[in-house]
């Protein structure tokens, strides 16, 4: 339908995928552990929302356009490292911070609490929309389902990236609740909290090295 082959090899090739640990499931795991279950939720819808742009981008050809070009390859690939070592940075020792942990937990405003929220949101869109693995994963991984002489290839481009987002939303919201609950059971003390913000900052930092190093 719309030149779409292969649809049951499609999702579970994209169900193996979501449950293959990787940068994003990282970051997800890495915010709901830290700072609790709204960080999490909203950093994971983030990570969706910059899948959504890929996939237009897919769908229209931007994102082999992208891929093809070494200069645009090596400066996102950069802006997407020293954005996630920012963040790891400051989530680990800049006092800044603390507001951003506490979300909605410790008496904010609900003005603050929605601002707090949104920059959680904003910044997992940004690490998803900045990884250039992600684009090379849209560019090598959806056109295999598309039949090359579809008269519908554009449509079907987006209907493969709404399944794929969809089950990503889904898995990100078990990651989340799972990874959520290890901060509950931990406990809220300073010092507990001071320490998870330090190893997940950390590790936000070897992801953004890690980012560096990518080939295309």
């Amino acid at each position: 339908m719309f030149g779409i082959v292969h649809f049951p090899f499609f999702v579970a090739a994209v169900f193996l995928l979501n449950v293959t640990p990787g940068p994003d499931t990282a970051y997800i795991v890495g915010r709901s552990v830290a700072q609790g279950r709204g960080a999490g939720l909203m950093s994971a819808l983030g990570i969706c929302s910059g899948c959504c742009v890929h996939t237009i981008a897919c769908a229209f050809g931007l994102t082999a356009l992208l891929a093809a070009s070494a200069t645009a390859f090596t400066v996102i690939k950069f802006a997407g490292a020293i954005y996630l070592i920012y963040l790891g940075v400051r989530l680990a020792f800049w006092p800044s911070s603390k507001s951003e942990a506490a979300t909605v937990q410790t008496g904010e405003t609900p003005a603050q609490a929605s601002r707090t929220l949104r920059q959680l949101y904003l910044q997992g869109f940004w690490t998803n929309v900045l990884n250039p693995k992600v684009v090379l994963f849209f560019v090598s991984f959806f056109p295999q389902f598309v039949s090359t002489d579809s008269e519908y290839k554009a449509f079907a481009f987006l209907s493969l990236g709404g399944v794929f987002i969809a089950m990503s939303v889904m898995w990100c919201l078990f990651l989340v609740w799972v990874a959520s609950s290890v901060t509950q059971r931990l406990g809220g003390t300073p010092t507990v909290k001071k320490w998870l913000d330090r190893v997940v900052g950390s590790a936000f930092v070897g992801l953004g090295l890690r980012l560096a190093a990518v080939h295309r």
